[in-house]
């Protein structure tokens, strides 16, 4: 069995009356892909962004091998091994898709405020290898203003992965893609979480994606866990079904 790497014990969090998250705990292991699904308001975004400190929890406590990330701020979190990649893409559009690694080890190093000019020339090798590892090398030198959406993507993921991540947490990975692009994507992030030993939670609507790539999914409604398993046994599960009834999702579409 493999070491876990993210245990949340008992997450809770309210905005006013609405118990956005209700007793939550979940864990991942290195080497595993767990999907985190739920209709609209589920409170999905909430325990993700309770997980990298976006969010403070009322109560629970969130660890990352063993060591407490509970009332940490987002940066702190991320020094300490969790890469994050968001729905939207945040890159720098102005600037080279080599340049936007660069900024991530620059951060990574804590040379952020390092004079530009200078900062470069330095990590070139290390962006050029994170760039390789995700098909993007060739197109190093071209600004992120002019990539189709699908490469956008391959490049905030070598951003994430330039902290040498212990943990990759993926908000919609696969959000305004096309089909290809989605498989294309997720087979890639599939590979490099089993050649780094990383642990990857990450929330998705096309259940295409969650089902062709997951390892195990957790399924959340109003707010509190109701279902956990391997595919076929959250297509079967009567509480998943029931929340799901007449979207069609669990049964592979969109």
């Amino acid at each position: 069995m493999s070491a876990t790497v993210l245990e949340a014990r008992s997450l809770s969090k309210r905005f006013g009356g609405v118990h956005a998250v209700n007793d939550v705990s979940l864990a991942v292991r290195a080497g595993e892909m767990l999907a985190l699904i739920g209709p609209n308001g589920a409170g999905k975004s909430t325990c993700f962004n309770l997980l990298n400190g976006q969010l403070r929890a009322d109560a629970g406590e969130v660890r990352l091998s063993g060591q407490t990330l509970t009332g940490l701020p987002p940066r702190a979190i991320w020094r300490l091994g969790v890469g994050r990649t968001f729905q939207i893409t945040a890159t720098f559009a102005s600037m080279t898709v080599r340049e936007n690694v660069q900024c991530a080890l620059l951060s990574h190093h804590g040379r952020i405020w390092t004079f530009w000019r200078a900062a470069r020339r330095q990590f070139v090798a290390e962006s050029d290898a994170l760039l390789a590892q995700v098909g993007m090398l060739e197109q190093a030198d071209r600004p992120c203003g002019v990539l189709a959406y699908g490469d956008l993507k391959r490049v905030e993921l070598a951003m994430a992965l330039a902290n040498d991540p212990k943990l990759l947490l993926m908000d919609e990975p696969t959000a305004g893609m096309a089909p290809s692009e989605r498989i294309a994507l997720m087979e890639l992030t599939k590979s490099l979480v089993r050649a780094r030993g990383l642990a990857c939670l990450f929330t998705e609507h096309d259940m295409d994606v969650v089902f062709g790539h997951a390892d195990r999914i957790i399924v959340m409604n109003r707010g509190a866990l109701i279902a956990e398993g391997d595919a076929a046994s959250v297509r079967a599960n009567p509480a998943v079904r029931e929340v799901y009834l007449g979207s069609g999702e669990t049964s592979g579409g969109h």
